[in-house]
């Protein structure tokens, strides 16, 4: 093909049209179908990215931003013919500023590799998804996890970003500081616009100082709605809780055949606290244990050493895979929902009833001191409309109790949907927003919005 041959020669040793990593560019963990790209480019300078875009311009291609493939609603499936440009080369830790709090990365470090980089600073990143993503990847799709209730998400803590629009303009956005009024906003419209509006090539992103004592505990209860309340109730105590994980009955059952684990087979909240002296860890702990207890807590296990903190906190990341082996064969459909906390045991409620009144085998999972969690149907290919089915009613009825169609994961292609049921008119402005930015639809088109009948791609 001509064009792929002016590709190779644009970006010499760059370009991989290899056909199983032109399948691997094509999917996500998440989304039922798979495609293939054209062409994967690996740039490694904002110059590279302006050339992608320019030639994609040119030839009429869509471009799609690769981070590590870790997304679940097909945000990396071409819709058209496409181009993926894969940052994996663009994975630099380019400054730390130990004084200020504060590193610059390019996109392509993963944030594994961003906190080992970080040892001996006594700082680190705290934003963590369970999987190993890329820093891009993770502002680009607004990502969150365990430790998000107590330092925030992608969105709280970068600071700047640099990004390339879809003409090849080089944009500047935000500042390397804690609080700036200077403008409009641009660079949070950035984050959580899924390659969209612009393709991230550097993040500013705030540090936070390792902290001092940690205690952490596993607190196991007869149902997963005791399980919910409690949640709750210790958000509402004002303790500052690191981390609040919820994982289900089926869930524990798997990370034991997986990992051997050896923990309790009862539903069960994970949770960690993070203080500056040993009597406040103390204190809060007590607290939190009486907390635990009132909810109807079976069982209280502390981790004693930073080993097996370390391998409590692994589980939660494995939950997934996990589930996985233990569903050999099944693809799964997965949502995430938030609704306010006060709301978050009716929920939970709800999805566990749904799956019993639906006939469904499924597993609830979160991180419910956000009021967010996850619901995993393991499914053989018959089953997946009514698997859909439940994944939408969860959607309605966390909109119903004043909630998000999706926290953390993004819209991508399978929750457009529920735009605008969401949002409503103000749908209508994101859609002029991408028009201004991208007005040939050129980045991943399809995603978040439909692609406007006007781009001469569709």
């Amino acid at each position: 093909m001509e064009k792929l041959e002016a590709l190779r020669r644009l970006f010499p040793g760059q370009v991989d049209l290899s056909e199983s990593e032109r399948l691997r560019h094509g999917k996500d963990e998440g989304y039922p179908e798979e495609g293939e790209v054209l062409a994967v480019v690996y740039p490694e300078s904002v110059a590279d990215v302006q050339k992608a875009l320019r030639f994609a311009r040119e030839e009429g291609l869509a471009v799609i931003p690769f981070g590590a493939g870790t997304s679940l609603e097909g945000h990396l499936y071409p819709v058209q013919e496409a181009i993926s440009l894969d940052f994996s080369r663009m994975n630099r830790l380019l400054e730390v500023r130990p004084e200020d709090f504060l590193c610059v990365v390019e996109p392509g470090l993963t944030r594994k590799a961003l906190n080992e980089a970080l040892k001996g600073t006594g700082l680190f990143f705290p934003v963590d998804p369970g999987a190993d993503a890329t820093l891009g990847g993770m502002a680009a799709t607004n990502a969150s996890g365990t430790t998000t209730v107590r330092y925030g998400g992608m969105r709280a803590n970068v600071l700047a970003l640099q990004v390339v629009l879809a003409n090849g303009e080089v944009l500047e956005l935000g500042r390397g500081v804690r609080k700036t009024s200077a403008g409009y906003d641009l660079k949070d419209l950035f984050i959580g616009s899924e390659g969209t509006l612009g393709i991230i090539t550097r993040l500013t992103l705030r540090l936070h100082p390792l902290p001092e004592h940690i205690h952490t505990l596993r607190v196991f209860f007869p149902r997963v709605e005791e399980a919910a309340e409690a949640s709750y109730k210790v958000m509402a105590s004002g303790l500052p809780v690191a981390r609040l994980e919820l994982l289900d009955e089926l869930a524990l059952r798997a990370l034991n055949r997986y990992l051997q684990a050896g923990f309790p087979e009862r539903p069960a909240l994970f949770l960690e606290f993070h203080s500056s002296t040993r009597e406040a860890l103390e204190a809060e702990s007590a607290l939190a244990l009486e907390i635990m207890r009132e909810a109807g807590a079976l069982k209280v296990e502390a981790a004693k050493t930073e080993e097996e903190r370390r391998r409590q906190w692994e589980a939660r990341h494995q939950a997934y895979w996990a589930l996985v082996h233990l569903f050999p064969g099944h693809r799964f459909v997965i949502t995430d929902v938030a609704v306010p906390l006060s709301r978050l045991p009716e929920m939970v409620r709800y999805a566990q009833g749904l799956l019993e009144e639906m006939g469904l085998t499924g597993n609830i999972l979160g991180h419910v001191g956000d009021g967010n969690f996850h619901t995993l149907v393991p499914i053989l290919p018959q089953d997946y409309p009514k698997a859909e089915a439940y994944a939408e009613a969860l959607v309605r009825k966390a909109l119903e109790l004043g909630g998000t169609c999706t926290a953390e994961h993004g819209v991508g292609l399978r929750k457009k949907k529920y735009l605008p049921l969401e949002h409503g008119a103000a749908l209508e402005l994101m859609r002029k927003l991408k028009d201004l930015l991208d007005p040939e639809g050129l980045l991943n088109p399809g995603k978040v919005l439909d692609t406007p009948p006007s781009s001469r791609y569709s």
